[in-house]
């Protein structure tokens, strides 16, 4: 019993050291992927947010008539991976200065967004894109948003780990799959597997 106890307490630890971050950056098949890959990432869900319509599917979303954006949910572990560093990895693993769209996807639901959960995360991901638009580090200006948290819809069952199930699916290899490769090459040390 005392084992079980005292097991039940580091859960209930480590699920206390857990923060969340939610991000949008087109299609959320690829940025899920994308974050997957992080060390202290333990969780990243699909859905969407910052739309006004309750509980909305992909079809409705992809109308672009909601108001929500494809987002990820990332739980993780500020231990072993920054608030700051996942937001400079996401301006880095997509283009944040095309309004409403990311190569090939075109509509407001594909849009550049980062939904702040506190105060302390606002600062942050201001910061961070200040430095980024200050050192130049895109041919033009970002256009990202950078927005209150309110409401987290999981987007249909389908969608979540979408990459890792359909490889060879023709999105997942020509659009997924060199982005991912890139973000391994350009952020080793961050991977939970170094190796890859």
């Amino acid at each position: 019993m005392r084992v079980w106890g005292a097991l039940s307490l580091l859960s209930m630890s480590t699920a206390q050291t857990l923060e969340e971050a939610t991000f949008g950056g087109g299609c959320f098949w690829c940025t899920e992927a994308l974050f997957k890959e992080l060390r202290g990432v333990v969780e990243v869900i699909p859905g969407y947010a910052g739309g006004h319509v309750p509980n909305p599917t992909y079809e409705a979303v992809c109308t672009g008539t909601t108001g929500h954006a494809e987002v990820v949910r990332v739980r993780f572990r500020p231990q072993d991976i920054s608030y700051e560093q996942l937001v400079e990895y996401f301006f880095l693993t997509h283009d944040p200065t095309t309004p409403n769209r990311q190569g090939h996807d075109i509509g407001p639901q594909y849009r550049s967004v980062i939904f702040y959960h506190s105060p302390e995360q606002k600062g942050v991901a201001e910061r961070v894109k200040t430095r980024l638009e200050e050192a130049k580090v895109f041919p033009a200006p970002i256009v990202t948003a950078i927005e209150p948290f309110t409401t987290f819809y999981p987007a249909e069952a389908y969608h979540r780990d979408y990459f890792d199930r359909h490889p060879e699916q023709p999105y997942c290899r020509f659009v997924i799959a060199p982005k991912v490769q890139k973000a391994r090459e350009k952020f080793r040390p961050l991977l939970k597997q170094a190796g890859k």
